[in-house]
């Protein structure tokens, strides 16, 4: 099977700061990929690389076959990314937002109703993300990022604000049951080791061992 994502010793700073250095890591087609650690670990800084939005300073990093950062320009029409923003205009309705988020990648407004009733909030689409409960801002963030079917979901804690009934509604769009390659950033080690294939911890933005010292 093709790997999705191949690191190699994938490097990233913050001016003098070392945010990754020696990240490496290969996450077939289809598996998930779940990176845990304790706060400012490195966790959303790799997911920023893997998405393309932050150049590597070092090593070698292929994701769905394109070079990073030459080779970025591939990825946001494959890739969907829900992150600790929810990425939507707070003055815009949701449905706006997804129009909006979906005209940039061809999507027919059809599939905007689809998703919006599959995860029912079509009720309450047409009102501004401002007025918006926080499990409602993040249903319609997920809508988002799965809205121009994407081959690889980038999720840090997607499930975030969500109560048990929401977190079944979008299961079936990010979860192992989507087919999608994943990779998963969840401080629920035990939930994110159960369905993920591959598993990274991340401390001090370096590679560590998966168990309890990660997050001291």
């Amino acid at each position: 099977m093709d790997a999705a994502i191949e690191l190699e010793g994938v490097e990233r700073r913050y001016g003098e700061r070392v945010a990754l250095a020696g990240v490496s890591v290969s996450v077939p087609e289809g598996a998930t990929l779940a990176v845990l650690g304790g706060n400012g670990a490195g966790k959303t800084t790799l997911l920023r690389v893997l998405a393309g939005l932050l150049r590597p300073h070092g090593g070698s990093a292929h994701v769905l076959g394109a070079a990073l950062p030459d080779e970025r320009w591939k990825l946001p029409a494959r890739v969907g990314y829900v992150g600790h923003e929810p990425l939507l205009y707070r003055e815009l309705s949701g449905r706006e937002n997804l129009r909006y988020h979906g005209d940039l990648h061809g999507v027919q407004h059809g599939r905007i109703q689809e998703v919006l009733e599959e995860l029912e909030i079509a009720g309450r689409a047409d009102e501004p993300v401002r007025d918006l409960s926080k499990g409602l801002v993040q249903r319609l963030a997920n809508a988002r990022a799965i809205l121009h079917e994407p081959t690889l979901l980038l999720l840090d804690e997607p499930r975030a604000n969500l109560d048990p009934a929401a977190a079944e509604l979008v299961e079936p769009l990010i979860g192992r049951s989507s087919g999608r390659t994943r990779v998963l950033v969840s401080h629920d080690v035990s939930g994110a080791l159960e369905e993920s294939d591959v598993a990274l911890g991340l401390k001090g933005g370096r590679p560590a061992p998966v168990d309890a010292e990660l997050y001291r």
